[in-house]
Formats: C-alpha cells, sequence, structure tokens
C-alpha cells in the first residue's frame, strides 16, 4: 500500500529552474553519437532499401568489391579516371571513361564503362573554383558537388536564377553545370536526457526524456503551454506543447523537424546512458539523475506518492530520493539502470549540503500526452511463445477492448504480433495487454483494452520466463495447461510451464 505523504518544502519547484543571463555560456557540447546501433546493417537496409536479408548481403558483398576495382582503376587510368559508381541493377561497379581502350581495361577488371566527356580531374578542377566563389553564395545556395554519375557539378539552390549568379560568380563553364531546386538544408540536433533547454529566452531547465510523438518530457513549472525553448546550442528548438503545474509537474514540449529524439540520458562524463524503457523502480532501489546544472547525481527511491507543498503550491504523487539537485536540474531525466523513472521536480538542501529531491513518474506523464518513450528497444514487434510452443493470440485477429486472449498455434499473423514500445506495455492492433479491471487476483482475464497508462496494463518479461504485472505481481498462465484456444488468465507466479514465455 502506498502512503501519502504531505511534505512542506521550503525550496520551491520553480528553484529548481534558473534565470537564462548565462545561457550561451552554460551551453553544453553537441551530444555525442549513438554508442549502439538500435537496428543491424540488414534490418535497416530491409526498412529503408527494400531488401531481403539474402539481398543486403549480396549487396554488400558486390560493394566491397567494386572498392577493390575502384582503387585499382584510379591508378591505372590517372588523370583519365572520370570517376566511378556501384549500379545495384548491374551488382557492380560503373566506370567513366573517355576512351575505347580505357572502355577495354575497365572491362578486363570486371567493371562496366560508361562513356563521358570529361574527367573526375576536370569536375573537381569546376568545383573547386565554385569553392573560391563561396563568399558570394549568400542564403539561397544550398550546396554544390561533382555527381559523378552524371558526370557533371551540380549546385542546389533555392531558385534557377540564384544559382546561375554564382556559376557565373565562380566563371566556370556553365555547360560543366547542373542546376537542382529544392528545399533548403538545415542542421540536426539530438534530444538527449539532462541536456540544457531555454525557456522563453530567460529559463534554464534540464530536458527528460525523449519522445517518439516528436520533443521531450519534463517538469511542468519550468513554462506553461505554448513557451517556446532554445536547445542545449540556443538554435530554436520547439514549444511546450502541454503543461500541468501545480496539481501535477509534468509537461510535454514538441520540438521542430531540426530535432531529434535519442533514446540516451547525458551521464555528464562524456557519455550517455541508454534507455531501454520504464519500468517503475520499487522503494530502496538506486537511482540517478542527471541535470545541466550539477550533472550525474545518484541515490536511493526513499517514498512514493508523495504530496509535495511548494510554499502553498501543492502536488500529488511525487517520488521521494535521497539524490541531490540544484537549480537548472528542474525537469531532468531519472533513470534506474536503463529504465527511465522520472522527471526532476523539485527538493530541499543542494548538493554540497545534501538534501532530498523529488519527481514526477514519467509513465503518468506519458500517458497524459498519449506519449510513448524513444528507447533502444525502437517499439520492436515479436511473438510471445509459451506453452506447447504455442503464441499468445487475439481471437480471429479482433483487435477489440475487451477482447480477451488465448493460446493458440503460431501463424505469423498480426494477431500474434506484438509491438514493445519501451514504456512497459505490450501492445497489438493499437491496443495494450490489460488485466481486466485491474484486478490482482487469481483467474482474472488477460485481454485486450484502449491504452489508459493503468498499472493493470504494465508487464515485464523478466529473465526467468515469467511474464508478470507488477501491480499483482502475479504472471500470465494458461488455464489449466490447455492447449490451443484456451483463454490467458492473471495467476500466482509458480514456475510453471504454462507460466514461461519467450520472444520470438
Amino acid at each position: 500500500m502506498r502512503f501519502t505523504v504531505l511534505t512542506s518544502v521550503a525550496v520551491l519547484a520553480a528553484a529548481l529552474v534558473v534565470p537564462s543571463a548565462t545561457a550561451q555560456a552554460a551551453a553544453v557540447p553537441d551530444p555525442s553519437p549513438d554508442p549502439s546501433k538500435v537496428a543491424t546493417a540488414e534490418q535497416a537496409m530491409k526498412r529503408d532499401l527494400g531488401l531481403t536479408p539474402t539481398q543486403a548481403r549480396v549487396r554488400q558483398a558486390h560493394e566491397a568489391g567494386a572498392t577493390v576495382v575502384e582503387r585499382q582503376l584510379r591508378s591505372r587510368l590517372a588523370g583519365r579516371f572520370a570517376g566511378a559508381w556501384f549500379t545495384p541493377g548491374e551488382g557492380r561497379l560503373s566506370v567513366g571513361v573517355l576512351n575505347n581502350g580505357d572502355a577495354d581495361l575497365v572491362r578486363a577488371a570486371g567493371a562496366l564503362p560508361v562513356p563521358v566527356p570529361r574527367s573526375e580531374k576536370q569536375l573537381a578542377t569546376t568545383k573547386a573554383a565554385l569553392d573560391r566563389a563561396a563568399d558570394v553564395a549568400g542564403k539561397d545556395i544550398h550546396s554544390w558537388y561533382v555527381d559523378v554519375a552524371a558526370n557533371t557539378v551540380v549546385v542546389s539552390a533555392a531558385d534557377r536564377a540564384a544559382a546561375e549568379r554564382f556559376v557565373k560568380a565562380g566563371a566556370v563553364d556553365a555547360a560543366e553545370v547542373r542546376i537542382s531546386v529544392g528545399e533548403a538544408p538545415k542542421p540536426l540536433y539530438d534530444i538527449r536526457g539532462g541536456d540544457q533547454y531555454v525557456i522563453n529566452g530567460n529559463t534554464l531547465c534540464s530536458v527528460g526524456f525523449a519522445v517518439n510523438n516528436g520533443g521531450f518530457v519534463t517538469a511542468g513549472h519550468c513554462g506553461g503551454t505554448g513557451s517556446p525553448t532554445l536547445g542545449y546550442n540556443n538554435v530554436s528548438q520547439g514549444t511546450f506543447a502541454g503543461s500541468s503545474f501545480p496539481g501535477n509537474d509534468y509537461a510535454w514540449v514538441r520540438t521542430n523537424g531540426n530535432w531529434t529524439p535519442r533514446p540516451w540520458v547525458n551521464n555528464y562524463g562524456g557519455g550517455n546512458v541508454a534507455v531501454a524503457g520504464s519500468q517503475e523502480a520499487v522503494v530502496g532501489a538506486s537511482i540517478c539523475r542527471s541535470g545541466r546544472t550539477t550533472g550525474w547525481r545518484c541515490g536511493v527511491i526513499q517514498a512514493k506518492n508523495v504530496t509535495v507543498n511548494y510554499s502553498g503550491s501543492l502536488v500529488y504523487g511525487l517520488t521521494q530520493t535521497s539524490a541531490c539537485a540544484e537549480g537548472g536540474d528542474s525537469g531532468g531525466a531519472w533513470i534506474t539502470g536503463d529504465q527511465a523513472q522520472g522527471v526532476t521536480s523539485g527538493g530541499s538542501g543542494n548538493c554540497s549540503t545534501g538534501g532530498n529531491t523529488f519527481y514526477q513518474p514519467v509513465n503518468e506523464i506519458l500517458g497524459a500526452y498519449g506519449l510513448s518513450l524513444t528507447t533502444t528497444g525502437g517499439g520492436n514487434t515479436s511473438r510471445l511463445i509459451g506453452w506447447q510452443d504455442r503464441c499468445i493470440d487475439v481471437p480471429n485477429s479482433n483487435g477489440a477492448d475487451g477482447q480477451r486472449l488465448q493460446l493458440w498455434d503460431c501463424n505469423g499473423t498480426a494477431a500474434q504480433n506484438w509491438t514493445f514500445p519501451g514504456d512497459g506495455t505490450v501492445r497489438a492492433f493499437g491496443l495494450c495487454m490489460d488485466v481486466a479491471w485491474g484486478s490482482t487476483a487469481n483467474g482474472a482475464a488477460i485481454q485486450l483494452a484502449n491504452c489508459s497508462g493503468n498499472p493493470a496494463q504494465q508487464f515485464v518479461l523478466s529473465g526467468a520466463g515469467d511474464l508478470v504485472n507488477p501491480q499483482a505481481n502475479k504472471c500470465v498462465d494458461v488455464t489449466g495447461f490447455g492447449g490451443g484456444g484456451t483463454p490467458l488468465q492473471l495467476w500466482e507466479c509458480n514456475g510453471g510451464a504454462n507460466q514461461k514465455w519467450r520472444r520470438g
């Protein structure tokens, strides 16, 4: 049972934000690259290039061979080399040639000769002339480069007239240039827990966790709905799409297209902590937090469902910890292992003398705004295989609220595809696996229901193969060790084979 503790905190939640007079000086370095890959190269190539695993392996083998051939021909042709590029349809390297003799040499090397009018050296000279004219390019010129396959130099611009002026300023042969009109490129930045951001140009807070819906969650007292934000680099970032304080202390900042959600928390030691999900830790568990002022600090969870009195502004349902925090840390990420826990609300004391700090649990924020965390799991989908090597199944693929789940022969249909978005839920057909009526009793039905953030929709697949609902501390169970078509129920975990599950 959780008890509500009314705590009067001398330090306001708002005191964990700081003015932004020194925002420029306080900016932190650009987030480091992802230390691990969410998907394998083959999975990414299937998603982005439409290649099967076999096609991907064959293509990569051909591309590796093309690299060797390109290096050999570049050396042999020297100044006559006219560029090389891999042609997927041919499954081999294409090489630009200026004469028939070179074409024979290219064929002998196993590549495909393509007659072209200009050498790579000639095109590089044209590109270099444009480089020297860069000072007059202006914002309407987006880029310029050598397109070896087209045997030309490409100038990308906002409009044709601007490109023609630039080409003229570079004093190059217009016949060697192709103009491309399109959208301007833009720099891209990462959203990472614990990094600084600026609200209304004058207040500093810290990012909580990136969300797949675009943006991040943070503390509500950092800014009101509609407040604009700048990132750690003082570049335009986004706007508060929702904010709640007092009563709650949470918010969602919806970011613009320049910012990419990442499953990371800044550890302020030169690296990132990966975020895999949001399973709630127990009282007494160790926990760490990240914030722009005091960096990475750790403590233990002391109490849950704490009601905090911020000098007359009451906030309910916070979690109390022994970790310290200071001004500017508000909104920052709390994490246990690789599981997101919450965002910094307020506290007492500081990181010199010690104190207590409170955080708003993250799953409540996700439920309030219908968000999902950006996690290393990437919302991947798999079957849940158990007793008699059968699968958890949605009967007749009827993805409806209240549909009871069953055991059925594994068949690869959507009725057995379960997605793990990283927020503790298990989903199919846009609905969540659920314990009927939030029951904790043996025999309660396991069903599909509209996702609500209710604890009845939280499940953990343990290393021992138990699929546990933490609220009840009971397992998903095949009723009576039945066969195909047997309904699933909640039951006290007993280690039975009818309670063992694996992803596959």
